[in-house]
């Protein structure tokens, strides 16, 4: 099975969000992208089981975005 998370920038937070609506009930937060992803992959199996899809494997697709505004000294 193939799922897609999503890696968004909160910069009011200073958190990366991971979400996805092919994995009912993922939210997770961390200061560290890698660390998220880490954190994702440990919590993908136990949800996917609570939510009765269990298989041998699992494929994610990362999706990342991080928007920032730059502000120009004149």
């Amino acid at each position: 099975m193939e799922y897609k998370i999503q890696l968004l920038w909160d910069n009011e937070a200073s958190v990366w969000v991971a979400t996805s609506t092919d994995v009912p009930g993922l939210v997770l937060e961390s200061g560290s992208f890698d660390a998220l992803i880490e954190r994702v992959r440990y919590a993908i199996p136990e949800l996917l089981e609570l939510n009765r899809q269990k298989a041998p494997f699992y494929n994610l697709t990362f999706l990342s975005e991080r928007h920032e505004r730059v502000v120009v000294a004149l």
